[in-house]
């Protein structure tokens, strides 16, 4: 079995590296205090997966940004394998990589689960939501061979800040739930009383109670 105890878990602090990228050498996550970042791990660079996957960020950059989020890659490539990339993305195919990516020895792709043992030492394709408190608050992982939908990213951030904000939980692909909609679910009942209280209330049932937001 894969040892997974030095892994970070949802709700762990992100771990303070200091990581060298395309944009120099940062601190995490002291970088983005105050600020939610999105890290994502690729396999490698020059790879054809990896090339629609960042194209997609960075034609989604100014959304995450207008979320309050900034977007980090990372791979176990060399600064300057990283750079030549960003340069062919723009050369080729006309977008421009606005973010930094870190060039990772492979020490902070191990700390974070990055690597599969039976995939050498490449990354997998790994995301890590966190917010503005320096808190991992959502982790998602996909194998090599499959791209990721960085819509998905994209919408799991504004439903984890919409939750924050708003106190509520949120419905499968909020805001286009197939059964929802763009409802919300309300924390469920805390008492018997309360519980008496929402029968015939909004949603489906005391302990299933929705409302718009």
């Amino acid at each position: 079995m894969t040892d997974t105890s030095s892994m970070p878990l949802i709700g762990d602090k992100f771990p303070e590296v200091e990581v060298k990228t395309t944009h120099g050498t940062i601190k995490l996550p002291a970088y983005y205090k105050g600020k939610w970042f999105v890290l994502f791990s690729h396999p490698a660079d020059f790879t054809p997966v990896c090339t629609t996957e960042f194209v997609a960020f960075a034609k989604k950059a100014e959304a995450f940004k207008e979320l309050g989020a900034e977007l980090i890659g990372l791979s176990i490539d060399q600064v300057f394998s990283h750079i030549k990339w960003v340069e062919w993305i723009k050369d080729n195919l006309n977008v421009d990589i606005p973010f930094p990516i870190i060039a990772d020895h492979g020490d902070m792709a191990k700390t974070m689960g990055m690597v599969h043992p039976g995939k050498a030492s490449n990354t997998v394709r790994a995301v890590f939501i966190v917010d503005d408190k320096g808190t991992i608050r959502l982790i998602i992982y996909y194998p090599q061979e499959v791209g990721r939908s960085v819509d998905e990213v994209l919408r799991a951030l504004k439903a984890l800040k919409t939750s924050d904000e708003k106190g509520v939980s949120m419905p499968e692909n909020w805001p286009n739930s197939e059964m929802l909609g763009n409802k919300v679910i309300i924390p469920p009942a805390a008492t018997v009383d309360e519980a008496y209280k929402r029968k015939g209330g909004p949603g489906y049932d005391w302990w299933f109670n929705t409302k718009d937001l």
